[in-house]
């Protein structure tokens, strides 16, 4: 008996095999596919990980990663010790939150808009001026800044001095550079990020829409009820793999954007260890720092997860 069950059990492991082998051949254009990010992320995430042990050593390019000195958590300390950690930590903090608080729910009441619009012209041409700056890099995107707020003759000091008002140098102020930042950050990315709000608006079923207007609910009341719970998901999905990425800044924009006069509020992580860690060569550093900001970004992204299961019943995973 238990010799038959043994080759009933091999025989049904031989038939899965089979049905695997034939799925795989049958949709073999769609693995290809998929094989060409797999070997990027192989390459330039995971081949990697073997270097992030320099976190823990005196680096020393001539030695290597193997040869260079073990020295713990020193680096970790030089970093966390530093006279700027904490103000490092809170404009990194300060501008990542600022940046979901604002991109977020612009992002979404732009899908929205886009999807209720009735006129295909008008649609087509707001999501073509708002996907626009995307694709702009963010040294043009200063150019265009400067343009717009330069002290001298920039548009918005233009605006001011023609009401009685005085101009503001909007990118050597302290107190006028995080909004900068921030709303320029909307301006850029929040047609691209509305790309995936809209998707998820086009798998609403109709219907619900048509019979909410039988029981005569007004737009803003469709969209309350209906729109906004059937993207929620989505939401949460998104707020989750943004929290993941909660130290990373914008290390681009922020790099172009500030001046020695504004360190005090524009100075980040990225921008610190760009200067320590790369400019002075301390890669060692450079690469704890990096650790830190990705295992800050783990917990975050499961604390997160863990509170969207429990107050929403949707998570990530």
């Amino acid at each position: 008996m238990e010799k038959g069950q043994t080759t009933a059990v091999t025989a049904e492991k031989k038939k899965q095999k089979s049905k695997l082998s034939r799925e795989i051949a049958r949709h073999r254009s769609v693995y290809l596919l998929a094989l060409i990010p797999m070997i990027y992320y192989i390459i330039f995430k995971y081949v990697p990980i073997w270097n992030a042990q320099i976190a823990f050593k005196d680096f020393k390019a001539v030695q290597g990663v193997v040869g260079s000195a073990w020295i713990g958590f020193e680096n970790f300390k030089e970093f966390f010790n530093s006279f700027y950690f904490w103000s490092l930590l809170r404009n990194t903090i300060m501008y990542s939150v600022g940046k979901l608080l604002i991109s977020l729910p612009l992002s979404i009441l732009l899908a929205i808009a886009i999807y209720e619009c009735t006129r295909p012209v008008l649609r087509k041409i707001v999501q073509t001026l708002a996907y626009l700056p995307h694709f702009l890099s963010w040294v043009i995107m200063y150019g265009i800044l400067l343009t717009l707020l330069a002290p001298g003759d920039g548009v918005f000091n233009d605006i001011l001095k023609m009401f009685g008002g005085n101009s503001i140098d909007f990118l050597s102020n302290t107190k006028a550079f995080p909004w900068v930042v921030l709303f320029s950050d909307a301006w850029k990315e929040m047609g691209w990020s509305a790309i995936i709000f809209i998707a998820a608006l086009m798998g609403i079923d109709v219907s619900l829409f048509e019979a909410a207007m039988v029981e005569g609910a007004n737009s803003w009341q469709r969209v309350r009820y209906i729109t906004l719970p059937s993207i929620l998901p989505v939401i949460v999905t998104v707020l989750i793999l943004k929290l993941g990425t909660i130290l990373d800044a914008g290390f681009n924009q922020i790099f172009m954007l500030y001046s020695p006069q504004v360190y005090s509020v524009a100075d980040i992580i990225d921008t610190w260890v760009y200067r320590q860690g790369l400019l002075e060569f301390k890669f060692g550093l450079a690469t704890a720092v990096g650790l830190f900001k990705g295992v800050f970004g783990m917990i975050l992204v499961l604390f997160a997860n863990w509170i969207s299961k429990k107050v929403t019943e949707s998570a990530l995973f």
